[in-house]
């Protein structure tokens, strides 16, 4: 695997905000946690600032392809995570404090600034939007960029799809983690990029 195409995931992944939980439930069609609304669930879920997550990330465009299994933990603004996978990610560990991300393979020690818009497309060759990614993956808009189009779940008043600068967001699967309802099965795409992520743990620390 090339160095563009490894850091392109590691950075994809430490930027996914989905975090974590215990006593999960599987919610189908279940109303959002404690009977919230649309408006305040989105409030308490950007408000979460600290979790615990690990599941499955697929990246793809129409020349590269990666996957790769996550570990991931989050204080506020500082994350760590852990990745496995068949590509040479078994012993891959990455700190980010927000505007820099460090990925330690062994005794390399690469260093990547994220505190500019274009900086993964720059440094890897792939488009992701990074600023918007942690607010997706707990099911929320971004509130940096026009939401374009936004639909909830008449059901469960839990975000279905939404589109911001011509990212598609797909939920497809919601469980219940210690009164936190959280996206669990979601799909991100803009013209041949895509992502599908599948968080299947969280561990979630309420403010």
């Amino acid at each position: 695997m090339t160095l563009r195409p490894r850091l392109a995931l590691l950075v994809l992944v430490l930027l996914l905000a989905s975090c974590a939980g215990q006593n999960t439930r599987e919610t189908g069609q279940q109303k959002t946690a404690a009977g919230l609304s649309w408006a305040q669930h989105s409030d308490r879920m950007q408000q979460l600032q600290q979790w615990t997550a690990s599941g499955k990330l697929a990246l793809r465009s129409s020349t590269q392809a990666e996957s790769a299994s996550i570990l991931w933990q989050q204080q506020g603004r500082n994350s760590q995570l852990q990745l496995s996978g068949p590509m040479g990610l078994s012993a891959t560990t990455i700190s980010s404090d927000g505007r820099q991300v460090e990925i330690r393979q062994g005794d390399e020690l690469s260093t990547l600034d994220i505190s500019t818009p274009d900086a993964i497309a720059l440094s890897t060759g792939w488009d992701l939007p990074l600023q918007a990614l942690p607010y997706w993956l707990k099911g929320t808009p971004s509130p940096d960029s026009t939401i374009q189009q936004l639909e909830l779940d008449p059901e469960t008043d839990l975000l279905r799809h939404l589109k911001q600068d011509d990212w598609e967001v797909l939920y497809e699967r919601y469980k219940r983690f210690n009164d936190f309802m959280l996206p669990t099965h979601l799909r991100i795409q803009r013209g041949t990029t895509s992502a599908r992520v599948i968080i299947r743990e969280w561990q979630v620390q309420p403010d």
